[in-house]
């Protein structure tokens, strides 16, 4: 009887699939030390919240865990939570658990932005092994923010948000508060490209339209980038050093 020695022998084993694995989003969330500080300050201001829920600090936890945080505003709720009772200490553990549920995804997208990107060689032996050509740091940073779907479906829920502010602002005649979509889109930086922004407003209205345009795009890019490094990581296969 002849048989297949080649059966005999077992290489590394290899992956089979790519699906989304939780460990390692919670991995990505607690490995570093950025992402630590950060949880460790969103729990500084979720404590400030009911500490001080009638101040701007109440606030904080929303600003730290966007532009998820913000989500919820577009889900209806109805009057019976703000009544007091049952309904209202249900929607508040939902809120907390929303938050912290968008604190580890940000945490996680840090963690994916600080870690080098895996290697996997080829271990075939009738192959010489492979050297990918090395990639430009800025290319390949900025890749990661149209090279997958989840990065590229926030690339155009940004975009829509912008071109709604842009035909309030040059072709509607109330723009009304459109402003506040791209703002919630591209949370958090938009906050701060809005504040930049508002100098030039006062000087001349088109160039404060132009600052704050331009200070949308690059506060989406930033949070297309940390989405496209995220779903990197939680899909692609580990690997052993």
């Amino acid at each position: 009887m002849i048989t297949n020695p080649y059966r005999l022998q077992e290489g590394p084993s290899m992956p089979t699939s790519d699906h989304f694995r939780p460990r390692r989003l919670l991995a990505l969330a607690t490995d570093s030390l950025p992402a630590r500080a950060y949880l460790g300050l969103v729990a500084v201001g979720v404590a400030a919240m009911f500490l001080a829920p009638d101040s701007p600090i109440a606030m904080a936890p929303m600003m730290l865990t966007a532009p998820l945080s913000f989500l919820p505003i577009f889900v209806p709720v109805g009057d019976g939570v703000a009544g007091g009772g049952a309904a209202e200490v249900a929607a508040a553990v939902v809120f907390v658990g929303w938050m912290l549920l968008c604190a580890l995804a940000n945490a996680a997208a840090l963690g994916a932005l600080i870690r080098r990107p895996d290697r996997t060689p080829d271990h075939r032996p009738d192959r010489p092994p492979v050297q990918a050509p090395p990639a430009r740091p800025r290319r390949a940073l900025l890749a990661a923010a149209v090279d997958n779907w989840p990065a590229r479906i926030y690339v155009a829920v940004v975009a829509a948000a912008l071109g709604t502010f842009l035909y309030a602002v040059l072709l509607s005649p109330d723009p009304g508060f459109a402003g506040i979509w791209p703002l919630l889109a591209a949370a958090p930086l938009s906050f701060l490209a809005a504040a930049v922004s508002a100098p030039a407003e006062y000087a001349t209205p088109w160039l404060g339209t132009l600052v704050f345009s331009a200070g949308m795009v690059l506060a989406g890019l930033v949070n297309a980038v940390l989405i496209g490094r995220l779903t990197r990581r939680i899909g692609s296969a580990p690997t052993r050093g």
